[in-house]
């Protein structure tokens, strides 16, 4: 009788126990169907159509979701509304009966651009390229718009958009951007912060020139308390401005680069990286350039060129990967949107392949052969002259079809801190180069000795003063290092195949515009 009782005890704890885990396996899949944002207890339109199952897992689930309208028919018997919320570059239909509460607002008002709130229940579809879609049962205009919205016409250019920075996100080619440009950001982070790099971040106004080149944004307030232009120089003897009233007593920029800053910390902490905006006062009105742009630059202690090189071909590699796998729907829409048809599978071979090096005199020597079969390029080629973006392409889409690393460049055309080789004529230099856009990574193993660099610095007419503390990491425990920056805009037209910067970074800067 004992064993009779303890084993219907037994059984009966089991049934306990699978009845738990049941309840909270309903618990979890009710989480998974229902998925709601944080804050806002309403679904997106990410979660509900880019589920590994498209939404399918969700019918018969009732969702509220929030967003702006891109199109609307108002009909006798059953209206539709297509809803995107910027979570995806997928819409939501939602079908909604003339007798559901709030469909009078909508009848009011419905129209392009108008914010709109509903909730329904998850059904299947039977449309083209949707498995779902949303029949509501409550839904109301937040917030009407008038008749001169600027987005009510569908293929607008995109040099038309740029006028209108504010709103241009809403549009399928910007909304997609803002979301790989925020994939590739995270991977940025994610790939350093799992090699134990740490981030740094680097001051925005410098009194050096980290690139020699002279191109910068000075910062001043003396501008601020002067009434004529004549004040502004408190001239001495030589006439020249005197900058001791000045804020920060002597002249300041806006700086051009974050590396230098980077290596002091690289010089104790072994390995960095920067990620932010940086800035440069080119008059240049060209698609790959802008006076404002973001960079990342990791600098690695106890790393050698080949290990620059390597770090920057895995770094590439992992970004183009985690868009490819993360904002599948629009890297789809930029496949069949861009010009150069084959964009995914462009990328894929980044993704897969192993990058060809070649030394800067090999490139040369290719190129010069090239002309002898009779190819003409705009610009010169000889030993010597920097690589231009004609050669850069050429070299990455018609001699080798594959990215490209060329490493040890003439010193002449390169900065003065990249590490003299031993013939005295190149310096450990290397550039990524990439199919379509050409260079997208430029990076160097660095001068660590303190004679070859004042040397150097000296040679170049660069005050030594300025870079005194610079010195001082050659004279205090110097070690070979390495680093490399990546403009983060040129990243995202790679990715995106979008043709123009200006198009990359939310509110461009260049010549003559600094709207919004």
């Amino acid at each position: 009788m004992d064993d009779e009782i303890k084993s219907l005890e037994a059984k009966l704890a089991e049934a306990i126990a699978e009845r738990d885990r049941l309840k909270d396996e309903n618990s979890k899949l009710q989480n998974e169907l229902a998925p709601r944002t944080k804050y806002s207890n309403r679904s997106t339109i990410k979660q509900i159509r880019e589920r590994k199952d498209e939404g399918v897992g969700l019918i018969n689930n009732v969702v509220t979701v929030s967003g702006w309208i891109k199109t609307a028919r108002i009909q006798a018997k059953v209206s539709f509304v297509e809803l995107n919320d910027g979570s995806s570059q997928l819409n939501l239909q939602i079908i909604i009966d003339p007798k559901t509460p709030g469909f009078d607002s909508l009848k009011a008002s419905a129209s392009t651009g108008a914010s709109f709130w509903a909730k329904g229940k998850i059904v299947a579809s039977p449309g083209k390229n949707q498995k779902v879609e949303m029949q509501a049962t409550e839904v109301e205009v937040l917030g009407t718009v008038t008749q001169d919205y600027p987005l009510a016409k569908a293929h607008l250019p995109l040099d038309f958009l740029r006028g209108i920075a504010h709103l241009r996100v809403r549009t399928n080619t910007i909304g997609g951007v803002a979301r790989v440009r925020n994939a590739l950001a995270f991977a940025t982070h994610k790939f350093f912060q799992e090699r134990g790099m740490l981030y740094f971040h680097a001051p925005l106004i410098t009194a050096s020139d980290c690139e020699g080149a002279g191109e910068m944004f000075q910062v001043t307030t003396l501008l601020l308390h002067a009434k004529k232009a004549a004040e502004i120089a408190q001239a001495d003897k030589t006439g020249e401005i005197s900058y001791e009233k000045d804020f920060f007593g002597k002249p300041a920029f806006l700086t051009v680069s974050g590396q230098l800053n980077g290596e002091m910390y690289a010089s104790s902490l072994s390995s960095i990286y920067t990620f932010g905006p940086t800035f440069r006062a080119e008059d240049s009105h060209t698609s790959r350039h802008l006076a404002e742009f973001w960079m990342i630059e990791p600098e690695v202690a106890f790393a050698d060129l080949e290990d620059n090189m390597q770090l920057a071909e895995e770094y590439l590699k992992f970004c183009v990967k985690y868009a490819l796998e993360t904002v599948p729907e629009d890297m789809k829409f930029f496949d069949k949107m861009t010009k150069e048809k084959g964009l995914i599978q462009r990328l894929q071979q980044v993704v897969d392949s192993t990058f060809k090096r070649v030394a800067y005199t090999e490139a040369i020597e290719i190129l010069l052969k090239e002309i002898e079969k009779g190819h003409k390029f705009e610009n010169k080629v000889e030993w010597g002259v920097d690589l231009n973006s004609e050669h850069e392409k050429y070299l990455t889409e018609v001699v080798f079809g594959q990215p490209l690393i060329v490493y040890n460049y003439p010193k002449d055309i390169k900065a003065f801190y990249m590490r003299q080789n031993e013939d005295g004529k190149t310096v450990a230099a290397m550039d990524v180069l990439v199919p379509r856009v050409g260079e997208i990574i430029g990076g160097s193993q660095r001068e660590e000795r303190y004679d070859v660099l004042v040397k150097r610095l000296t040679e170049l007419g660069m005050e030594l003063s300025a870079y005194q503390y610079y010195l001082d990491l050659r004279k205090y425990g110097s070690v070979v290092h390495s680093g490399f920056g990546l403009g983060f805009e040129r990243l995202v037209m790679f990715v995106t195949g979008i043709e123009s910067i200006r198009d990359a970074i939310p509110f461009p800067r260049y010549p003559k515009h600094a709207e919004f």
